[in-house]
């Protein structure tokens, strides 16, 4: 592979419980919804405005309103994560190595752009990465192949010679439909939940993983 697609949450740092947390609280306390964890975790892709829709109906808030509710969330998420805030393991390694034998990296995220801000600012990386596409910079959310397809583009690579990190199906099928192979870190779903994606190659925990040692 020519170049590395990395998606954000539960791929780069494990904040999926932190996401689901302010989610559930938003919900139930401040919006008047009565969602059970279990119902709110598969719930959580794409924009945040589209979780809203998926959880309450298409007519319920104004576009301003999910914009401001948006943000209340991820104000709730960064606070509880802030002192947990740490790369998976092996991660800050294999960015290290890649970049210094020149492999072009990107994230392609539909978070927005203050979580991605959060992470890469804390942790000190962005100068990693060739190319940042955020939930803002898309029309169309993940699965639809826009994300993975724009960073490719951003970072003069065709699609088939870029590898993407991903940590849920839907981010797979992601890859799957931009004609990448993804490498699935096992933070937030099992490897069974990808059986029907054929472009997944490799399912590992970490970036310690030898498999992924041995991409660079």
């Amino acid at each position: 592979m020519k170049a590395f697609i990395f998606d954000l949450n539960g791929t780069m740092v494990n904040d999926m419980p932190y996401h689901t947390k302010a989610w559930h609280s938003l919900l139930n306390d401040e919006l008047g919804g009565n969602f059970t964890i279990d119902e709110v975790k598969p719930q959580m892709y794409g924009k945040n405005q589209e979780v809203l829709v998926r959880m309450f109906g298409a007519n319920r808030f104004t576009a301003d309103e999910m914009d401001r509710i948006s943000i209340e969330k991820e104000k709730k998420y960064q606070r509880e994560f802030l002192p947990y805030l740490e790369l998976l393991p092996g991660l800050h390694e294999f960015l290290e190595l890649a970049y210094q034998k020149g492999i072009p990296m990107a994230i392609g995220t539909a978070a927005i752009p203050i979580n991605i801000d959060f992470v890469l600012d804390n942790l000190y990386i962005r100068h990693y990465f060739k190319a940042i596409v955020s939930a803002d910079d898309v029309t169309f959310s993940k699965p639809n192949p826009e994300t993975f397809l724009k960073a490719a583009e951003l970072m003069s690579v065709p699609p088939t010679d870029c590898l993407v990190f991903e940590d849920v199906p839907k981010g797979a099928e992601t890859a799957a439909n931009a004609g990448m192979q993804a490498v699935i870190i096992t933070t937030t779903h099992k490897p069974e939940e990808f059986s029907q994606l054929q472009n997944v190659i490799h399912f590992a925990p970490d970036f310690n993983d030898p498999f992924i040692k041995a991409l660079v």
